[in-house]
């Protein structure tokens, strides 16, 4: 099982660094299911992969002047401020079994998963979705819309905060469509706004949580080699021809989840 989560580890980090999205939203299910980690520090251990990751993965896109540092600072601004609330507040407060029907017991881990399914099923149809804004020019003019902005912020800084995965199925859209940020500049500065809610995610969480390093600086380790070789790709490879590619892989996985969650355990 180890082999199969380094694989999968080096999938999270070519997927961030070709199309800034996807990657880190197989992160928890890798840890649960390959490394046999608690649901809940599964999601702490995830804040640390994907911030780490995507920070190694934003250099290059720094250096090409691939990323608008305005809006990744007006952005995380709120997002962070709603991660903090939710770890601080919403994910100490979940009880370890949330209600008993008959003989099924929907656990804190269960129901954790099963949000996470549910968001990796919604995230896979965007990402299969063809994008209609992904071939508009390098030099067209940015849109402001500053309450729908705020909301997004917040919106991502939950999803952070609640499951650990960065959000960029969220991020991407609302900087393409709602600032009209060219493709490539959304994804680099898609993965400076992770890298700042993930890791102040995991800053916010240490207090509840003991961490079990040797494993984390290894899958991190190999998830930074899966996301410079994403980054190298993304300047030979168009990254949108092989988003849909990333989807139905998360879309099955939100399936399996599911199935386990509900139909196994």
């Amino acid at each position: 099982m180890d082999i199969l989560g380094f694989l999968a580890s080096i999938i999270i980090g070519v997927s961030l660094g070709l199309i800034g999205a996807g990657g880190s939203i197989l992160t928890v299910p890798m840890l649960v299911y390959l490394f046999s980690v608690d649901a809940a520090v599964a999601t702490v251990y995830s804040l640390f992969v994907v911030g780490v990751t995507s920070v190694a993965g934003s250099f290059s896109y720094i250096k090409n002047g691939k990323v608008n540092l305005s809006t990744a600072i007006f952005f995380g601004i709120p997002s962070v401020m709603a991660v903090f609330f939710t770890r601080k507040f919403i994910v100490p407060a979940i009880p370890q079994n949330i209600i008993t029907i008959g003989n099924f017991t929907l656990s804190k881990n269960a129901l954790l998963m099963l949000i996470f399914a549910g968001l990796m099923l919604w995230a896979s149809y965007k990402m299969i979705k063809k994008c209609t804004h992904c071939n508009e020019s390098e030099t067209q003019p940015q849109g402001f819309n500053i309450k729908l902005v705020l909301f997004q912020g917040i919106l991502v800084g939950f999803v952070t905060g609640l499951i650990g995965a960065g959000g960029g199925f969220l991020i991407i859209p609302a900087l393409v469509n709602m600032l009209k940020l060219p493709m490539k500049t959304a994804v680099g500065t898609s993965l400076v706004i992770i890298a700042f809610n993930s890791l102040s995610g995991f800053a916010f969480s240490l207090e509840h949580f003991e961490i079990a390093w040797p494993l984390l600086i290894k899958v991190t380790m190999v998830a930074i080699v899966g996301i410079w070789i994403g980054s190298f790709l993304s300047t030979k490879i168009d990254g949108k021809k092989l988003k849909p590619a990333f989807g139905w892989l998360v879309l099955l996985m939100g399936f399996y989840i599911i199935c386990k969650e509900v139909f196994i355990s």
